[in-house]
């Protein structure tokens, strides 16, 4: 599915269980269940998260400061021959790399200034720096899209904040994700290295079935919403 199908889905039926199981329902489990929502696809460069995170922007800044820090090196490390060279003309080929690759670059030193300058946020600068790290090296509907990613990401959520609501809301909305994928024909290997791949065959994502599947699903999700909120509970109750 695309970006924004997970999006209102995986928030909106994790929130509406939430809300049904009588579980507080504050910022921080909305932030955390759309964040999970789209956090599968942090492997996906072109993805909803990835793009909102690492937009156009970023990448001409980040272009331009290579090529800045290439001719500094050229023209201050004269001393180095031809060494200053041989490390501008890499960052210069670096700034001409497709921006998918781009992306994974950026995430990749993401992750280490995380590591190595983020300690007063410990212990989330060594999993999220880590995590950056990771993915950047996966394949697509890979390690993300397993039962390993999901439980994962619900463990760390309940080692790191205690709160049953924000690794409810995590973990369900992740785990939302990922059986809307099954439904596509290439489907997810949820526990490799065993084979098996978890695949309905209902939708092919960017097709007009898909895409019709994508809104019917997301009306759906929009009624689970609005019934579990907004619906005026009086009308059952006769109060």
């Amino acid at each position: 599915m695309m970006g924004r199908a997970h999006l209102v889905i995986s928030t909106g039926l994790s929130l509406s269980a939430l809300q049904l199981a009588d579980q507080e329902i504050t910022i921080p489990v909305i932030v955390v269940a759309v964040l999970s929502s789209l956090l599968p696809d942090i492997d996906e460069p072109n993805s909803l998260l990835v793009s909102r995170a690492i937009p156009k922007t970023v990448i001409r800044t980040f272009q331009l400061l290579l090529l800045l820090a290439a001719a500094a090196v050229i023209f201050l490390g004269e001393a180095y021959s031809p060494w200053n060279y041989m490390l501008a003309i890499a960052a210069a080929i670096i700034t001409f790399l497709p921006n998918r690759t781009l992306k994974n670059v950026i995430m990749i030193l993401t992750g280490i200034i995380l590591i190595a300058f983020g300690s007063q946020i410990s212990p989330w600068n060594y999993i999220g720096g880590s995590l950056l790290i990771l993915v950047s090296f996966l394949p697509h509907r890979g390690l993300t899209h397993t039962i390993y990613g999901l439980v994962g990401w619900t463990l760390i959520l309940y080692l790191t904040t205690g709160d049953i609501s924000i690794w409810l809301a995590g973990g369900l909305s992740y785990m939302l994700h990922l059986l809307a994928d099954a439904l596509t024909n290439r489907g997810i290997r949820i526990l490799p290295p065993f084979k098996y791949v978890l695949r309905f065959r209902i939708m092919s994502t960017g097709s007009f079935r898909g895409s019709l599947v994508e809104y019917l699903c997301m009306g759906v999700t929009l009624g689970v919403v609005w019934l579990t909120f907004f619906l005026d509970k009086n009308l059952f109750t006769g109060g």
